[in-house]
């Protein structure tokens, strides 16, 4: 065998930094549960100093804000050993309600480690695992996870590329958000819209009392129900817009979630499908983003399918593959609305 001690080189820097990176999760969701980051953001701080206003213990903050600082993720100051976060820093980690806050992919990745043992296992027999056997960090996870960039894009970008959608929304309409979850997406569009009244379904029983909670917390629960229900079946007719999001392609059914929608539409009704963004072919998807979304895609979206013996689209579905499924429901319109470097939206027509 012959080794080029370069490439060989290459690949183990790349391997060290995976390492890290892998220890660190674990440590950002730390940060993030214990409130180290939001007081470390509110000022700088030496360990024994962060230790005193978070109620923790200085040897470990100590050992955390180096990893930390190790990562990039604080700044330290060597001839004062303070540590410090600067804006760009606390914009992602310590503010919630920014649009580039990432504790919550953490607490997903913790739910993958959690199901790690359960995923070998469906290596060997090709089963899966529902997402409600999933971790229950896993359900505030993908809300924290994805609510920053709903929050900076539906209202604003999304909605306003479909074609009259924003029109009838602000006259009243009758919206039907599929596979909500805890339901961040149908108060957004709730709060933007009063005219309208939404509906928000997912067959996951504990998500839907959170989101029934968090619509009263939002005052706006006299618009905004939450109902325990499966993609193929879900209650009501007459939808102005049905919604996907981040959704479709872990479903067991999603062509019968498909004809569902198709069913369900108003006449001039349009469905929205928000999707991670994926090409259509895995050499065009082997990048950061794309290696995010493969490994959330094999730990969580291909066995929550193939735990109904679904096809498995997997969370890089890629376009192509989408617009198959839309038109074999019956959908005779079908475009890309717009995109994100996160999100495909595409909007579907019967």
């Amino acid at each position: 065998m012959a080794i080029d001690e370069a490439k060989l080189n290459e690949f183990m820097g790349r391997a060290v930094g995976d390492m890290g990176s892998a220890l660190s999760a674990a440590l950002v969701w730390v940060g993030d549960h214990l409130g180290l980051y939001r007081e470390l953001a509110a000022g700088e701080a030496t360990p024994a100093e962060l230790a005193k206003r978070t109620g923790t213990t200085e040897r470990y903050v100590r050992e955390w804000l180096a990893n930390q600082a190790a990562g990039g993720y604080v700044q330290y100051d060597a001839p004062s050993g303070r540590y410090s976060m600067t804006e760009e820093q606390a914009f992602a980690l310590a503010q919630e309600g920014s649009p580039a806050f990432i504790p919550g992919a953490f607490q997903v990745i913790a739910a993958c480690f959690s199901g790690r043992e359960r995923l070998a296992s469906c290596f060997r027999s090709g089963g899966g695992i529902e997402w409600g056997d999933q971790h229950s960090c896993l359900f505030e996870g993908t809300e924290r996870f994805f609510r920053p960039g709903y929050a900076a894009n539906l209202v604003s970008g999304w909605l306003p590329a479909l074609e009259g959608v924003v029109e009838k929304l602000e006259r009243g309409a009758l919206v039907a958000d599929v596979g909500c979850g805890l339901g961040a997406s149908s108060i957004l569009m709730a709060k933007a819209f009063p005219r309208s009244r939404f509906i928000g379904f997912d067959f996951h029983p504990g998500s839907v009392e959170i989101a029934r909670q968090r619509a009263r917390d939002a005052g706006v629960d006299g618009r905004v129900k939450f109902e325990v229900a499966r993609s193929t079946d879900y209650p009501g007719k007459g939808y102005d817009l049905v919604a996907h999001f981040d959704s479709l392609h872990d479903m067991a059914d999603p062509l019968g979630a498909a004809r569902h929608v198709r069913q369900t539409l108003a006449e001039g009704g349009a469905w929205m499908i928000v999707e991670p963004f994926a090409h259509d072919r895995v050499e065009q998807n082997l990048n950061p983003v794309g290696r995010v979304f493969y490994g959330a895609s094999t730990m969580l979206c291909v066995p929550n399918s193939l735990a109904g013996r679904g096809p498995a689209l997997g969370a890089q579905a890629g376009e192509a593959r989408l617009r198959e499924l839309v038109l074999a429901a019956g959908f005779r319109g079908f475009r890309r609305a717009t995109e994100t470097p996160f999100n495909i939206i595409l909007e579907a027509r019967p």
